[in-house]
């Protein structure tokens, strides 16, 4: 943030900052004493046709929260209350990991360690990606730690076996998921359009118990609908494509589709599963910095990713298996 530019932060008082709302930074994950981790993945498995389209997502969406890092302790509305309850550091922004487009198994490798050592350090991982594919080793980690529910909001299914011979790209996410044994329940919300999905594809997630509420059958029908779903006392792991937005609210995504989710029904189910069970961890994906209109996208990203963090630091301080 330039000195001389007028913008809200400056009114604010607000600071130059490369973590997210001016976080206390942690470099050694081995070391890591919060509740909530932040991290960065810019790249897991990207397809060849497109690159790591979105790497440079978790640097817009800091800089876009950067203008409220003096805003950490006012009163928030949507939480109805400040970020954090208590003057205890709550959470840390560890950084990006590192990542090559040529070495995708390094990818996945290099982010499977670090949720898992995110979670024996008695933490609660919040991801800023990357395309959809980051969330596939995110969720491996969670593997021998007890069982979870995914919740999975999206405009597509991503439940391709492969795609040009690729088993772990974004198209193929909750395929994947299906196939962990950790992995209790999945229910997608915001399915609309169309994507790579076919209909043999749409048949297999049936087969393997997905859940679905269309982005169609939400608006008719409300979030009630997916609450129902979610056992009461479910570990969850929330994940969030921002093409489940509608693209009117965050355009800045590679397969946009109108009939989007709002933020508020976005927000409303978030706040419903924490309500129901447990946030084990939470990731936000394929937002495309390159596509963004006057940096709204990244401020909705933000939000959407405060607002979770808000409520994580509120819940009970997670054990080091990631149980409840």
């Amino acid at each position: 943030m330039s000195p001389k530019e007028k913008n809200i932060g400056s009114m604010y008082g607000s600071r130059e900052t490369s973590t997210f709302l001016g976080l206390p930074a942690c470099s050694d994950l081995a070391a890591l004493d919060a509740r909530i981790a932040i991290i960065g993945a810019g790249c897991a498995t990207p397809y060849a046709s497109v690159g790591a389209y979105c790497a440079d997502a978790p640097v817009a969406i800091r800089a876009a929260m950067a203008n409220y890092s003096a805003t950490v302790s006012h009163y928030d509305f949507d939480l109805e209350g400040p970020l954090f309850e208590s003057a205890h550091t709550a959470a840390v922004d560890c950084g990006d990991l590192p990542f090559d487009e040529a070495d995708a198994p390094g990818n996945r490798d290099r982010i499977r360690a670090a949720i898992s050592t995110i979670l024996d350090r008695g933490a609660t991982p919040i991801v800023i990606g990357g395309d959809d594919s980051v969330p596939i080793p995110l969720f491996q980690a969670f593997e021998g730690r007890g069982g979870f529910t995914i919740l999975q909001l999206d405009a597509h299914i991503d439940f391709r076996d492969e795609v040009g011979g690729e088993r772990w790209g974004l198209s193929s996410t909750m395929r994947r998921a299906s196939e962990l044994g950790c992995i209790e329940r999945i229910i997608q919300v915001g399915q609309r359009a169309v994507g790579s999905a076919r209909p043999a594809d749409y048949e297999a997630a049936l087969a393997a118990g997905v859940k679905f509420v269309s982005a169609r059958l939400l608006h008719a029908k409300g979030i009630g609908q997916v609450l129902d779903l979610v056992p009461k006392g479910a570990n969850l792991l929330v994940t969030f494509d921002c093409d489940a937005l509608d693209p009117s609210i965050v355009p800045a995504v590679i397969g946009p589709a109108p009939g989007g989710l709002t933020y508020w029904q976005a927000i409303e189910l978030i706040n419903g599963v924490s309500e129901r069970g447990r946030i084990a961890a939470f990731d936000l994906v394929e937002f495309m910095p390159a596509r963004d209109v006057a940096g709204l996208g990244a401020l909705t990203a933000g939000r959407i990713i405060t607002h979770v963090i808000g409520l994580v630091a509120r819940a009970a301080a997670p054990t080091a298996t990631g149980g409840p």
